[in-house]
């Protein structure tokens, strides 16, 4: 997992940025905030099943006009939420992680 540092070019907007607590308190089922993000592991039954779980959550980002970090590691995918210019968890990522768990849901799988 890539760490990505505090950066005064980022814009930082400490008005955005949730406090840790509120990330534990908002953060959907199943998602996990580490060193300032919002993330989650999910594994599938095949290769070819992670990939396409990949594609629907870059489809979902694309219409939300959010984008998760997203790493496929064989049959496993794991999904980061952050937002950059606020340097930290936003309403956007946690909006973002109860919206993977809804296609999630959609599909059939916990």
């Amino acid at each position: 997992m890539s760490y990505h540092p505090y950066d005064p070019r980022m814009a930082y907007d400490p008005g955005r940025k949730l406090t840790d607590g509120d990330v534990q308190d908002l953060k959907p089922e199943g998602w996990w905030g580490d060193d300032g993000k919002l993330y989650r592991d999910f594994t599938f039954d095949t290769y070819g099943a992670g990939v396409d779980f990949v594609v629907r959550v870059a489809a979902l980002a694309e219409a939300q006009g959010h984008h998760p970090d997203i790493r496929l590691s064989y049959r496993r995918v794991r999904v980061s939420y952050f937002t950059y210019d606020a340097g930290g968890v936003t309403s956007l990522d946690i909006e973002g992680a109860r919206a993977v768990n809804d296609l999630l849901a959609e599909a059939g799988q916990p």
